[in-house]
């Protein structure tokens, strides 16, 4: 494994405030055309990189391929990142159910909802921080239910030599490529494969051009059907699902994302100070300077930095992405 460095990364977004440049983000970009050729390729895209959440859809699938029956929802859900909104929680509960398995059994630890409305309604109602509410609890769910079925133990699933997380970590190299050097313990307590930022973006292209009936087409389907369990109200993952039909996003902490197109254009990222604030506007950017129609999502692509409750800058893209951007059109 090689660590991150600053030095050979490129210059992908910057923050400007009232006319002045405030932050810089540097990272390393990938991104395939529809018919599988390198498009852009910005700094060290093939350095191994942890993804977190961005990887979701490779871990549903996995339950898939293990013998989780998930669909709709359930699956869209368990590849998702969701705010924890009622609806979520009902979705997740569902599975634990058919596992015949209860919130007590989720190796996610507690936690609020991302969604503001609900938080502020638990906390007028006096509802504690749970586990169900932990916007990995689809996935944890998900989980238990590949494991039930096998008759696997549920109490160590979340341990890297569990027969589910070997099937994880199978799914992912084929994906992506990429076989991990390293493995982590994600923010939820799962082992996190590493994997690269090329990989990423091939494992994107992949899920969206699969057979509809393999359990790869099936996660995106289901992603793509179900946006609103993928994270959530006004979530952008969600909401670029919605406006631009056919195109699979996920995002994941510390500035990681993967982004396909219905016909296999892909671009994924790792921002390395792990900020995710621009990342849709750069996989927006990216999209279309390929040529795709992004205007749909237009309120993620142009967001303002604020000053006073008012706009006051906003999230451009980098020089160096500018410069490959205007080279790729030459």
């Amino acid at each position: 494994m090689s660590d991150l460095t600053a030095g050979p990364l490129s210059e992908l977004a910057i923050i400007r405030r009232s006319g002045m440049i405030e932050s810089r983000h540097f990272g390393s970009l990938l991104a395939f055309a529809a018919d599988g050729s390198v498009a852009l390729e910005l700094g060290e895209p093939d350095v191994e990189v942890l993804p977190r959440s961005t990887v979701k859809p490779l871990q549903a699938m996995a339950c898939l391929v293990a013998g989780a029956e998930l669909s709709g929802p359930e699956l869209a859900i368990a590849a998702g990142s969701h705010t924890g909104e009622d609806a979520h929680v009902a979705i997740v509960s569902a599975i634990l159910e058919r596992a015949g398995l209860g919130e007590h059994a989720l190796g996610c630890p507690v936690d609020r909802p991302e969604d503001e409305e609900t938080f502020e309604r638990m906390i007028r109602e006096g509802e504690g921080r749970n586990r169900l509410r932990m916007n990995c609890s689809g996935k944890h769910a998900a989980m238990l239910l590949a494991c039930s079925v096998n008759g696997w133990s549920t109490a160590d699933y979340l341990e890297p030599s569990h027969p589910l997380q070997q099937q994880v970590q199978k799914t992912m190299a084929e994906m992506t490529g990429v076989v991990a050097t390293h493995t982590a313990v994600d923010g939820c307590g799962a082992p996190l494969f590493g994997t690269t930022v090329r990989g990423v973006a091939a494992s994107f292209r992949a899920l969206v051009l699969a057979d509809p009936e393999s359990p790869a087409g099936r996660v995106a389907a289901a992603m793509r059907e179900n946006p609103f369990y993928v994270g959530g109200s006004g979530h952008a993952n969600s909401e670029l699902m919605v406006n631009m039909p056919g195109a699979l996003s996920k995002g994941g902490a510390e500035g990681v994302i993967g982004v396909a197109t219905s016909d296999g254009a892909a671009v994924s990222m790792k921002i390395i100070d792990g900020s995710p604030r621009a990342t849709t506007v750069i996989a927006l950017a990216v999209l279309d300077s390929l040529g795709y129609d992004t205007e749909a999502a237009a309120r993620f692509a142009h967001v303002p930095v604020l000053g006073g409750g008012k706009p006051v800058g906003q999230i451009e893209i980098g020089a160096d992405l500018r410069s490959a951007i205007t080279a790729a059109r030459a």
